[in-house]
């Protein structure tokens, strides 16, 4: 089954994305989503001018080996951009996989290990009581688990708050937003949101929370410690991980259970927390993370510590994806959770989908491969718009993390 054609396809409707369409001397094709937010056409070129050349010829089955091939071929390994890059072969590879099976891709993934995947949504406000309204909005839709963010007084923008009734979407055209941010006045006011959900919501729903890596390790054990009463089911990126010794010091204050990983681009990145148990939830993604293949040895070695998986699942993902993620997350013994944002409509006329949502849970459905196609004649009409994720600076004018 040798690949014949591979190309890249950027598209943008309503956000950037880049597909990686593989094809095979059989006439099957697979996708694989390559898009690296804010840096789409870093990616692209690693893909059009380095990998796919290398692609042609190669044996569509031997999943394992072309991993490998990119991976340990290119002598400059990791990096966010290489990962994606692999990325998108391997999920390409696995749908073409499936699809010469006739099957679902979690079959060849072990088969499913639930009914359905657990996902949560995003619920913000400007203030405290318009995020118990968007709350109480997602839980009516059926969510069983909503992250939970809110404007901060005295700050013009805060991460993760709409700033309007469309989907969120952080990033912006041309040049990046600078948003200000006081850690200090964050640390007093979460716990006060929490403590109204709590009162508003009762006991049962799952609230999360993301600090977006906006603390010190001895301050995000300070606010772990005071959301404890309100039992999150986790508190995301509480500070850089960089440095992943650093989180023992947020263990050794508190035990509000820590997600962490978006960001990561291979094993490594998380070898130590993991090992050490220093967090709860594993956050890499598909694309992000090498692909299927790469994110189940970390799904594997997680397992081993009791750490979970609760993969990224924000609109800067294709719904390649997620479509992907789903199967990954059905399959996995140690699946925790999976974030859903739903795309816009343009971007799910772009990339029809088998995926569904409902009550609370989503399924990758049934169709042969990862279930997520592209419509490229309608890709066509949403051509790349550069955009970039804000950055961040202190009040006092300090570059501080976004």
């Amino acid at each position: 089954m040798k690949i014949v054609d591979a190309k890249v396809i950027i598209c943008c409707p309503g956000r950037n994305f880049v597909t990686l369409k593989i094809t095979t001397e059989d006439g099957l094709y697979g996708l694989g989503d390559a898009t690296l937010n804010g840096r789409e056409l870093a990616v692209a070129s690693y893909l059009s001018d380095h990998v796919v050349p290398l692609l042609i010829g190669r044996d569509a089955r031997r999943i394992e080996d072309n991993w490998q091939y990119f991976y340990k071929g290119a002598y400059w390994r990791r990096g966010p951009v290489t990962m994606a890059s692999i990325a998108a072969v391997d999920a390409a590879l696995w749908d073409i996989k499936a699809k010469s099976l006739n099957t679902p891709l979690y079959q060849l993934l072990g088969g499913a290990s639930r009914d359905a995947v657990l996902v949560y949504g995003h619920a913000s406000g400007h203030d405290v009581e318009d995020t118990v309204k968007a709350v109480a909005q997602f839980q009516k839709s059926g969510y069983k688990a909503i992250r939970a963010q809110s404007g901060i007084p005295g700050l013009a923008s805060t991460y993760g708050v709409h700033s309007g009734s469309g989907h969120y979407e952080p990033a912006e055209k041309d040049a990046p937003p600078e948003n200000v941010w006081s850690s200090e006045a964050y640390m007093t006011f979460i716990p006060t949101l929490f403590a109204r959900l709590r009162k508003e919501f009762g006991e049962e729903l799952h609230l999360l929370h993301d600090v977006h890596h906006r603390l010190t390790p001895i301050e995000a054990g300070r606010v772990g410690k005071s959301l404890e009463p309100y039992h999150l089911f986790w508190m995301e990126d509480p500070t850089p991980a960089e440095l992943q010794e650093s989180f023992q010091l947020i263990r050794q204050h508190t035990t509000t259970p820590i997600a962490v990983g978006e960001v990561f681009n291979s094993i490594f990145d998380c070898q130590q927390l993991i090992q050490e148990q220093l967090i709860d939830y594993i956050r890499a993604t598909v694309v992000h993370a090498g692909g299927i293949s790469h994110l189940r040895r970390i799904a594997n070695f997680a397992e081993l510590y009791q750490v979970r998986t609760g993969c990224h699942g924000a609109t800067d993902l294709s719904p390649v994806c997620m479509g992907a993620a789903l199967h990954f997350d059905l399959s996995v013994h140690n699946f925790g959770i999976q974030e859903y944002m739903p795309h816009t409509s343009e971007t799910d006329k772009v990339f029809p989908h088998a995926y569904s949502f409902r009550d609370g849970v989503m399924h990758p459905g049934d169709e042969p491969g990862h279930g997520v196609d592209i419509d490229e004649a309608l890709a066509a009409k949403y051509p790349y718009q550069r955009a970039y994720l804000p950055v961040n600076r202190k009040s006092d004018g300090t570059m501080h993390n976004w």
